[in-house]
């Protein structure tokens, strides 16, 4: 006998909705806790180098200081960031059959994650980035898209969410079966729920902007991306128009990162505020807009306005910079809290 599924757009079985059960049951047992934050999205192995100046022609050897191997991605990122602020966390992804799938899914639950949504297709590999670290802590990145292409409303099991007071969506415009009526589809379930919202988004391409995002915007509390990327999106030639352009379509409020400025939060009545950042010594900015957003988000849940939010979020993505790869941040709320009474305002 067929029932309708707790996840988006799928008919299961009966099967299947004890399976649902199952993952809040395990959601439970990870944390000790249901999860309070749910992030979906992309799941990356980072596999990052420092300092490259330069990529050496032909068979030539440049030697370096450090390589490490980091779970990374928009949604898992988010996910430890918040897990390490005390915040019960769940996060679905898709990961491919491989090694790499087994380390990242390994070393999110060792973070304190529930990953029971992170779930295996053999149609991909696991995404992976390699990350050539420049001495400024700059990088490109050369990036195999891989599993997380087939995450699609149908691995978004809407009992956890609705266990849940948030949910991040992380990846936007890398998310092939997930981006655009999808995504409005599960936030406005979300919302009805009582859950707010955030989205960040990776790598605008040159792309449909409206068919990806055009049906989301309304459903998004907080919307979380970089100032290069607002502009894009919004052709504007500032943050602040921006802002306001993201805020008329029905954004509630924007919190867009400045890099080694800090953010720029502004709300429905239209002031911005500009929070700077923190003075560190950068090794490497790949996982500062990460940071931020668990910060940003741990703030919300904790009870604070989007502003002193947003603080929190300067001061998590700033500690980001100062180590190799995505998990070079603050471990626990404790170091949050010495590292902002020990470091200065940038």
């Amino acid at each position: 006998m067929h029932r309708q599924s707790k996840c988006i757009g799928d008919r299961a079985t009966q099967g299947a909705a004890t399976m649902s059960q199952q993952h809040a049951n395990e959601s439970q047992r990870t944390s000790g806790r249901a999860p309070q934050a749910v992030t979906v999205g992309i799941h990356i192995v980072d596999i990052l180098g420092r300092p490259v100046t330069a990529i050496p022609e032909g068979q030539g050897m440049v030697v370096l200081d450090e390589i490490r191997m980091t779970a990374a991605g928009t949604a898992a990122a988010t996910a430890y960031g918040l897990a390490r602020l005390g915040v019960p966390t769940a996060t679905f992804g898709r990961i491919g059959d491989d090694e790499l799938g087994g380390w990242l899914k390994d070393r999110l639950r060792r973070e304190g994650v529930d990953v029971t949504g992170l779930t295996v297709t053999d149609q991909a590999p696991t995404s992976a980035t390699m990350l050539p670290i420049r001495p400024d802590g700059s990088r490109p990145a050369l990036h195999v898209p891989g599993a997380s292409k087939f995450l699609g409303p149908e691995n978004v099991d809407l009992d956890v969410v609705r266990s849940a007071r948030h949910i991040h969506i992380g990846g936007t415009f890398l998310l092939d079966r997930l981006d655009g009526e999808p995504t409005a589809k599960l936030l406005r379930q979300a919302r009805e729920w009582g859950l707010t919202t955030s989205v960040d988004i990776i790598g605008v391409p040159t792309a449909d902007f409206e068919k990806v995002l055009g049906p989301v915007y309304p459903y998004i509390d907080y919307f979380l991306p970089n100032d290069e990327d607002a502009m894009m999106l919004s052709g504007t030639s500032s943050v602040a128009d921006a802002s306001r352009w993201f805020r008329d379509r029905g954004v509630g409020t924007t919190a867009i990162t400045l890099g080694a400025d800090g953010v720029a939060v502004a709300s429905g009545d239209g002031e911005e505020t500009i929070i700077p950042a923190y003075k560190v010594d950068v090794v490497d900015t790949s996982g500062c807009g990460d940071a931020f957003s668990a910060g940003f988000i741990a703030g919300l849940l904790d009870g604070l306005d989007p502003i002193a939010a947003a603080e929190q979020g300067v001061a998590t993505g700033s500690a980001a910079a100062r180590g190799l790869g995505s998990d070079a941040g603050v471990r626990s709320r404790a170091e949050l809290d010495e590292f902002i009474r020990t470091t200065p305002r940038a």
